[in-house]
């Protein structure tokens, strides 16, 4: 009973956070953000990684190909988890695992805060058609 109510709160934790996350300003923490989020009237993605890690390596190859198949009618912001000073972004955006990726819209708004973990390029080419 107690692992039930423990888990259910965690869930409603997390599912708020992300909800408040959702609905925020990009925080613009590196100068890679300052200068990509909102830049040419396109949608970012942004980007957490580590670039030597494998599951990074695999969710980078799929926005590659992603913005060549959208012919780069979004921006990729990339934060380094290798680079002391992106690390200030990842504590703003509250990433904690990696790869994370964060959909921000044209007017700099946080649209979406995808699950840790890779995510496919039909997930992310859904998220980018349905942002403003």
């Amino acid at each position: 009973m107690k692992k039930a109510f423990f888990s259910l709160l965690t869930l409603t934790l997390l599912a708020t956070a992300t909800i408040a996350l959702a609905a925020a300003t990009a925080p613009l923490s590196t100068p890679e953000l300052k200068q990509t989020i909102g830049a040419n009237g396109k949608p970012t993605l942004v980007f957490f990684q580590n670039p030597n890690g494998g599951p990074c390596k695999a969710q980078k190859g799929i926005l590659d190909k992603l913005s060549q198949d959208r012919k780069g009618n979004f921006n990729i912001a990339s934060v380094n988890a290798m680079n002391k000073n992106d690390q200030k972004a990842f504590y703003d955006y509250g990433v904690r695992s990696l790869p994370s990726l964060v959909l921000v819209d044209k007017s700099g708004k946080i649209s979406r805060v995808f699950p840790p973990g890779i995510q496919s390029q039909e997930t992310l080419s859904a998220s980018l058609d349905g942002v403003k």
